[in-house]
């Protein structure tokens, strides 16, 4: 199943950004592609939520459960739409020095080979596009700082 993971050093703390990736509902004011969100069931531990994501006249929903251990993980599953797998992990870990390290991985498989070795030409280039969206949206929430995010892939 093609994939890809990479780690980012940001000078937020990790329930800081524990709590900005929990909160899917908001996902269509910042991240790129993502037209609608319904979170249909939600508690400290779970969440169930659908989401709509388009580009130009392509446009499909899917369900994922996300799985929530604050401040440290949250594990997304897919469960129905047009894929045949997605899968995607955050990870979140204060830093001594200040700040957190993220890591993140995602794994997905279409129901069509071919669609999916189309896509995964560009699946790095929007993957890392989504990633800087969730730093931009940290920075708009929480500040700046002295401290840079980095890329450590």
């Amino acid at each position: 199943m093609p994939g890809i993971r990479e780690s980012r050093t940001v000078p937020y703390s990790a329930e800081q950004m524990f709590d900005l990736v929990a909160d899917v509902a908001r996902y269509k004011e910042f991240l790129p592609w993502v037209i609608a969100t319904r979170v249909r069931s939600n508690n400290e531990e779970e969440m169930v939520a659908d989401m709509v994501v388009g580009f130009k006249s392509f446009r499909e929903s899917f369900t994922s459960r996300v799985t929530k251990r604050r401040p440290d993980m949250i594990d997304v599953v897919y469960v129905d739409g047009p894929l045949r797998d997605l899968d995607n992990e955050w990870h979140f870990t204060d830093l001594p020095e200040g700040g957190s390290r993220i890591d993140f991985s995602v794994q997905f498989a279409f129901k069509n080979r071919v669609f999916e070795a189309l896509a995964g030409q560009y699946f790095d280039r929007a993957f890392r596009k989504m990633v800087n969206a969730f730093e931009e949206r940290a920075r708009d929430l929480y500040g700046s700082s002295s401290s840079s995010a980095q890329s450590v892939a």
